[in-house]
């Protein structure tokens, strides 16, 4: 069984799962097509990723007008943020933080028109996500990390960026 929470962001979901305890340690079932159907969530996911990482490294903010994400913290603790990045919408800038790690086993859905981020706060971290859509060069936006558009209050002052974080490019 999987619980399902809403946020304050419209469309974005917190997912709990259950997890399996014994003296062996822990099972969890990431995803169960059925069972996210049966709470709503009718997307087909057609392509899954990982991105590994060291402490104080941040990615994002990316998104793109079509994208479903599922995203988890595999190992490790992240600050995840998520962004309502249609410009369209009255709720444009508004944005909700979790922490996920390997112990809470958190996930969120991320809809469409939505940037995500996160902050590695542990030694490492490994970042999983389910897409709805194949990854496609030069359709995502990205917003700068500390864009003041946002006014995102972030657990860091320096991060490690890539050169794409570092110039952002808005949508």
């Amino acid at each position: 069984m999987i619980k399902v929470k809403k946020t304050k962001l419209k469309g974005v979901l917190q997912i709990v799962p259950d997890v399996f305890l014994d003296r062996r340690g822990r099972f969890i079932e990431t995803y169960n097509e059925k069972l996210y159907k049966e709470k709503g969530i009718n997307v087909d996911f057609v392509q899954d990723d990982i991105s590994c990482s060291k402490k104080n490294v941040l990615r994002g903010i990316h998104g793109d007008k079509e994208t479903y994400k599922l995203v988890s913290c595999s190992f490790g603790k992240l600050f995840f943020v998520v962004v309502n990045c249609n410009v369209k919408s009255k709720d444009f800038g508004k944005w909700q933080s979790f922490e996920l790690s390997d112990e809470n086993r958190l996930q969120i859905f991320v809809p469409p028109n939505h940037g995500s981020a996160y902050l590695v706060q542990s030694r490492e971290a490994i970042f999983t996500y389910k897409q709805s859509t194949y990854f496609t060069p030069g359709i995502q936006f990205t917003y700068r990390w500390d864009t003041p558009l946002f006014k995102i209050k972030w657990p860091i002052k320096n991060p490690i960026l890539s050169a794409r974080d570092k110039l952002g490019r808005y949508a």
